[in-house]
Protein backbone atom coordinates (compact mmCIF):
# COMPACT_ATOMS: atom_id res chain seq x y z
CA UNK A 1 0.00 0.00 0.00
CA UNK A 2 2.75 2.44 0.97
CA UNK A 3 6.43 1.90 0.33
CA UNK A 4 9.76 3.60 1.01
CA UNK A 5 12.57 2.79 -1.41
CA UNK A 6 16.14 3.56 -0.32
CA UNK A 7 15.04 6.85 1.27
CA UNK A 8 17.59 9.32 2.59
CA UNK A 9 16.91 12.65 4.27
CA UNK A 10 19.15 15.34 5.72
CA UNK A 11 18.14 18.47 7.61
CA UNK A 12 19.62 21.84 6.57
CA UNK A 13 22.20 21.67 9.39
CA UNK A 14 23.59 18.47 7.85
CA UNK A 15 21.98 16.03 10.28
CA UNK A 16 21.33 12.74 8.47
CA UNK A 17 17.91 11.69 9.76
CA UNK A 18 17.19 8.80 7.37
CA UNK A 19 19.88 6.66 5.78
CA UNK A 20 18.72 4.19 3.12
CA UNK A 21 15.28 3.31 4.51
CA UNK A 22 13.45 0.60 2.57
CA UNK A 23 10.22 -1.00 3.77
CA UNK A 24 6.62 -1.47 2.72
CA UNK A 25 3.29 -1.64 4.53
CA UNK A 26 0.70 -3.88 2.91
CA UNK A 27 -2.97 -3.04 2.60
CA UNK A 28 -4.62 -3.54 5.98
CA UNK A 29 -1.31 -4.08 7.80
CA UNK A 30 -0.48 -2.49 11.18
CA UNK A 31 3.21 -1.51 11.28
CA UNK A 32 5.02 -0.30 14.40
CA UNK A 33 8.13 1.91 14.05
CA UNK A 34 10.22 1.72 17.23
CA UNK A 35 13.35 3.52 18.31
CA UNK A 36 14.85 5.95 20.80
CA UNK A 37 14.65 9.72 20.63
CA UNK A 38 16.33 11.11 17.53
CA UNK A 39 16.35 7.82 15.61
CA UNK A 40 14.29 9.26 12.72
CA UNK A 41 10.77 8.01 13.49
CA UNK A 42 8.92 11.31 13.11
CA UNK A 43 11.04 12.30 10.11
CA UNK A 44 10.07 9.04 8.42
CA UNK A 45 6.36 9.77 8.89
CA UNK A 46 6.81 13.27 7.45
CA UNK A 47 8.55 11.80 4.41
CA UNK A 48 5.82 9.18 4.00
CA UNK A 49 3.09 11.83 3.98
CA UNK A 50 4.94 14.21 1.67
CA UNK A 51 5.60 16.97 4.20
CA UNK A 52 9.34 16.42 3.71
CA UNK A 53 11.01 15.49 0.42
CA UNK A 54 13.83 12.91 0.56
CA UNK A 55 17.19 13.82 -0.96
CA UNK A 56 17.33 10.32 -2.41
CA UNK A 57 14.90 7.46 -2.93
CA UNK A 58 11.14 7.57 -3.33
CA UNK A 59 7.85 7.01 -1.56
CA UNK A 60 5.18 5.10 -3.46
CA UNK A 61 1.49 4.79 -2.69
CA UNK A 62 -0.10 1.80 -4.36
CA UNK A 63 2.94 1.66 -6.71
CA UNK A 64 2.68 5.35 -7.69
CA UNK A 65 5.39 7.83 -6.70
CA UNK A 66 3.77 10.41 -4.42
CA UNK A 67 5.73 13.19 -6.17
CA UNK A 68 3.43 12.70 -9.16
CA UNK A 69 0.32 13.26 -7.02
CA UNK A 70 -1.33 16.55 -6.18
CA UNK A 71 -1.19 17.45 -2.50
CA UNK A 72 -4.98 17.26 -2.24
CA UNK A 73 -5.06 13.76 -3.72
CA UNK A 74 -2.22 12.58 -1.49
CA UNK A 75 -3.61 14.10 1.71
CA UNK A 76 -7.02 12.49 1.21
CA UNK A 77 -5.45 9.04 0.82
CA UNK A 78 -2.74 9.34 3.50
CA UNK A 79 -3.66 11.14 6.72
CA UNK A 80 -1.51 11.81 9.78
CA UNK A 81 -2.32 12.01 13.47
CA UNK A 82 0.43 14.11 15.03
CA UNK A 83 1.85 13.54 18.50
CA UNK A 84 0.65 16.85 19.96
CA UNK A 85 -3.08 17.39 19.32
CA UNK A 86 -2.66 21.16 19.73
CA UNK A 87 -0.62 21.10 16.50
CA UNK A 88 -3.61 19.64 14.65
CA UNK A 89 -6.74 21.21 16.14
CA UNK A 90 -7.45 24.81 15.15
CA UNK A 91 -11.22 25.36 14.73
CA UNK A 92 -13.44 26.83 17.46
CA UNK A 93 -15.48 23.64 18.01
CA UNK A 94 -15.00 19.91 17.63
CA UNK A 95 -17.60 19.64 14.85
CA UNK A 96 -16.02 22.45 12.81
CA UNK A 97 -12.57 20.95 13.13
CA UNK A 98 -13.63 17.50 11.99
CA UNK A 99 -15.63 18.98 9.09
CA UNK A 100 -12.66 20.99 7.79
CA UNK A 101 -11.10 18.14 5.80
CA UNK A 102 -14.28 16.82 4.14
CA UNK A 103 -15.34 20.39 3.25
CA UNK A 104 -12.02 20.91 1.48
CA UNK A 105 -12.72 17.75 -0.52
CA UNK A 106 -15.70 19.68 -1.96
CA UNK A 107 -18.18 17.13 -0.66
CA UNK A 108 -21.88 17.94 -0.41
CA UNK A 109 -23.03 19.27 2.96
CA UNK A 110 -25.08 16.13 3.68
CA UNK A 111 -22.02 13.94 3.07
CA UNK A 112 -19.85 16.18 5.26
CA UNK A 113 -22.41 15.94 8.07
CA UNK A 114 -22.60 12.16 7.72
CA UNK A 115 -18.82 11.82 7.88
CA UNK A 116 -18.56 14.09 10.91
CA UNK A 117 -21.27 12.18 12.78
CA UNK A 118 -19.77 8.81 11.89
CA UNK A 119 -16.26 9.87 12.92
CA UNK A 120 -17.47 11.30 16.23
CA UNK A 121 -19.39 8.12 17.00
CA UNK A 122 -16.37 5.98 16.12
CA UNK A 123 -14.19 7.73 18.72
CA UNK A 124 -16.93 7.97 21.36
CA UNK A 125 -17.33 11.76 21.19
CA UNK A 126 -20.80 12.19 19.68
CA UNK A 127 -21.92 14.19 22.73
CA UNK A 128 -18.93 16.54 22.46
CA UNK A 129 -19.53 17.71 18.90
CA UNK A 130 -20.32 21.30 19.83
CA UNK A 131 -17.78 21.68 22.63
CA UNK A 132 -15.05 24.29 22.24
CA UNK A 133 -11.68 22.71 21.50
CA UNK A 134 -10.11 24.43 24.50
CA UNK A 135 -12.66 22.78 26.79
CA UNK A 136 -11.46 19.27 25.93
CA UNK A 137 -9.13 17.16 28.03
CA UNK A 138 -5.85 15.99 26.49
CA UNK A 139 -7.30 12.55 25.84
CA UNK A 140 -10.41 14.04 24.24
CA UNK A 141 -8.21 16.18 21.99
CA UNK A 142 -6.41 13.02 20.85
CA UNK A 143 -9.77 11.46 19.99
CA UNK A 144 -10.87 14.59 18.16
CA UNK A 145 -7.69 14.46 16.07
CA UNK A 146 -8.39 10.85 15.20
CA UNK A 147 -11.99 11.73 14.29
CA UNK A 148 -10.68 14.41 11.94
CA UNK A 149 -8.52 11.80 10.24
CA UNK A 150 -11.36 9.26 10.02
CA UNK A 151 -13.68 11.80 8.40
CA UNK A 152 -11.30 11.91 5.45
CA UNK A 153 -11.77 8.13 4.89
CA UNK A 154 -8.05 7.59 4.16
CA UNK A 155 -6.45 4.39 2.94
CA UNK A 156 -3.36 4.91 5.14
CA UNK A 157 -3.15 6.48 8.60
CA UNK A 158 0.22 7.57 9.97
CA UNK A 159 0.33 7.86 13.76
CA UNK A 160 3.09 9.68 15.62
CA UNK A 161 3.15 8.42 19.22
CA UNK A 162 -0.68 8.33 19.46
CA UNK A 163 -0.62 7.25 23.12
CA UNK A 164 1.97 9.79 24.34
CA UNK A 165 0.93 11.49 27.62
CA UNK A 166 -2.26 9.43 27.93
CA UNK A 167 -3.18 7.59 31.12
CA UNK A 168 -3.39 3.75 31.00
CA UNK A 169 -7.13 3.70 30.30
CA UNK A 170 -6.78 6.33 27.58
CA UNK A 171 -3.94 4.37 26.00
CA UNK A 172 -5.94 1.15 25.98
CA UNK A 173 -9.01 2.89 24.57
CA UNK A 174 -7.13 4.57 21.70
CA UNK A 175 -5.20 1.42 20.77
CA UNK A 176 -8.30 -0.79 20.71
CA UNK A 177 -10.04 1.80 18.56
CA UNK A 178 -7.12 1.92 16.11
CA UNK A 179 -6.94 -1.88 15.94
CA UNK A 180 -10.67 -2.10 15.22
CA UNK A 181 -10.30 0.42 12.39
CA UNK A 182 -7.38 -1.58 11.07
CA UNK A 183 -8.98 -5.03 11.19
CA UNK A 184 -12.60 -4.15 10.41
CA UNK A 185 -12.03 -1.21 8.09
CA UNK A 186 -8.91 -2.52 6.36
CA UNK A 187 -7.05 0.74 6.97
CA UNK A 188 -3.26 0.49 6.75
CA UNK A 189 -1.62 1.85 9.91
CA UNK A 190 1.98 2.97 10.42
CA UNK A 191 2.61 3.98 14.03
CA UNK A 192 5.70 5.29 15.81
CA UNK A 193 5.94 4.45 19.50
CA UNK A 194 8.24 4.12 22.50
CA UNK A 195 5.69 1.92 24.27
CA UNK A 196 7.12 -1.53 23.62
CA UNK A 197 4.48 -3.25 25.76
CA UNK A 198 1.81 -2.24 23.21
CA UNK A 199 3.60 -3.83 20.28
CA UNK A 200 2.84 -7.56 20.83
CA UNK A 201 -0.80 -6.73 21.56
CA UNK A 202 -1.65 -4.63 18.52
CA UNK A 203 1.11 -4.63 15.90
CA UNK A 204 1.46 -7.03 12.96
CA UNK A 205 5.06 -6.15 12.12
CA UNK A 206 7.69 -4.14 13.99
CA UNK A 207 10.57 -2.11 12.57
CA UNK A 208 13.41 -0.85 14.76
CA UNK A 209 15.17 2.34 13.73
CA UNK A 210 18.58 3.37 15.05
CA UNK A 211 20.43 6.43 13.74
CA UNK A 212 18.19 6.64 10.71
CA UNK A 213 18.61 3.01 9.67
CA UNK A 214 16.44 -0.08 9.97
CA UNK A 215 18.34 -2.47 12.23
CA UNK A 216 15.63 -5.09 12.78
CA UNK A 217 12.32 -5.98 11.16
CA UNK A 218 9.82 -8.77 11.64
CA UNK A 219 6.93 -10.00 13.73
CA UNK A 220 6.90 -8.82 17.37
CA UNK A 221 8.11 -12.29 18.42
CA UNK A 222 11.05 -12.11 15.98
CA UNK A 223 12.02 -8.57 16.94
CA UNK A 224 11.79 -9.06 20.71
CA UNK A 225 13.81 -12.25 20.47
CA UNK A 226 16.82 -10.00 19.74
CA UNK A 227 17.29 -8.23 23.08
CA UNK A 228 20.76 -6.84 22.18
CA UNK A 229 19.36 -5.11 19.07
CA UNK A 230 16.57 -3.59 21.16
CA UNK A 231 18.93 -2.27 23.79
CA UNK A 232 21.35 -0.92 21.21
CA UNK A 233 18.43 1.13 19.87
CA UNK A 234 17.64 2.50 23.37
CA UNK A 235 14.62 0.22 23.72
CA UNK A 236 13.83 -2.62 26.11
CA UNK A 237 11.98 -5.90 26.21
CA UNK A 238 8.36 -5.87 27.28
CA UNK A 239 7.96 -6.02 31.08
CA UNK A 240 6.78 -9.63 30.83
CA UNK A 241 9.62 -10.50 28.45
CA UNK A 242 12.18 -8.95 30.80
CA UNK A 243 10.84 -10.94 33.75
CA UNK A 244 11.20 -14.23 31.85
CA UNK A 245 14.65 -13.21 30.62
CA UNK A 246 15.73 -12.85 34.27
CA UNK A 247 14.10 -16.17 35.22
CA UNK A 248 16.03 -17.87 32.43
CA UNK A 249 19.42 -16.24 32.96
CA UNK A 250 19.56 -15.83 36.74
CA UNK A 251 17.25 -18.55 38.03
CA UNK A 252 18.12 -21.10 35.32
CA UNK A 253 14.49 -21.89 34.56
CA UNK A 254 14.16 -23.71 31.25
CA UNK A 255 12.17 -21.34 29.01
CA UNK A 256 12.48 -21.85 25.28
CA UNK A 257 10.59 -18.79 24.07
CA UNK A 258 10.16 -15.81 26.37
CA UNK A 259 6.51 -14.68 26.40
CA UNK A 260 5.71 -11.06 25.53
CA UNK A 261 2.18 -10.69 26.89
CA UNK A 262 0.29 -11.64 30.04
CA UNK A 263 -1.68 -14.27 28.10
CA UNK A 264 1.48 -15.90 26.77
CA UNK A 265 3.08 -15.74 30.25
CA UNK A 266 0.05 -17.41 31.83
CA UNK A 267 0.27 -20.32 29.41
CA UNK A 268 4.03 -20.66 29.96
CA UNK A 269 3.67 -20.61 33.76
CA UNK A 270 0.95 -23.26 33.62
CA UNK A 271 3.28 -25.48 31.59
CA UNK A 272 6.14 -24.90 34.03
CA UNK A 273 3.89 -25.79 37.00
CA UNK A 274 3.05 -29.14 35.41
Amino acid sequence: MIEAKNVEFRYPDGTRALDGITFSAGRGEFIGILGGNGCGKTTLLKVLNGLLKPIRGEICLDHENIRSMSRDRLFTRVCTMFQNPDDQLFSPTVREDIAFGPKNMNLAKDEVDRRVSSALSSVGMAESADKPINALSYGQKKRACLAGVLAMRPEVILLDEPTASLDPMGTSSIMHLLKDLNTKGGVTMVMTTHSVDLVPLFIDRAIILNRGRIVKEGSPAEVFADAPALRAANLRLTQIGHLFEILKKKDFIDIENAPLTIGEARREIKELLK
